[in-house]
């Protein structure tokens, strides 16, 4: 299972220039770069770990290279992100999002099936990382 999530989920993975072509595109804009790493990708899991501190006026792509390359070191089997934040009406809004690393093996998710009142019927999308090593000890 390859996971797909953010922009160009559904492209082979970026290489390294194509990573440092939308730090260009980023840096243009005036937007802020961060990175982040998580071994849980689920869909609904906003809170990736920041990796070192948001890259707030920087003018050389280098930088957001440096900085994955260093967490890629750190956190290699884990998923790491860029994100890019446009501060230019007042808040930090995410405007660009996308995965630069994968682990080798993707865990994947699975649904679980609940029966509620009046036949009604949930479904849960769990993920097996989080299956295999459960909150209290992953943190």
């Amino acid at each position: 299972m390859r996971l797909t999530q953010g922009a160009f989920s559904f492209l082979p993975d970026l290489t390294d220039e194509q990573i440092k072509s939308q730090a260009i595109y980023a840096i243009s804009k005036g937007w802020s770069v961060s990175v982040e790493y998580t071994d849980d990708p689920h869909p609904r899991n906003a809170y990736w770990e920041l990796w070192g501190l948001p890259l707030f006026d920087i003018k050389d792509p280098a930088a957001v290279i440096y900085e994955v390359n260093e967490c890629r070191k750190t956190f290699g089997s884990r998923y790491i992100k860029c994100n890019a934040f446009d501060a230019s009406r007042g808040t930090e809004s995410c405007v660009m999002s996308f995965i630069v690393n994968r682990p080798s093996i993707e865990p994947g998710f699975y649904l679980d099936r609940q029966e509620t009142d009046s036949r009604f019927i949930r479904y849960t999308i769990n993920s097996y990382s989080v299956q295999r090593q459960p909150e209290g000890i992953r943190y």
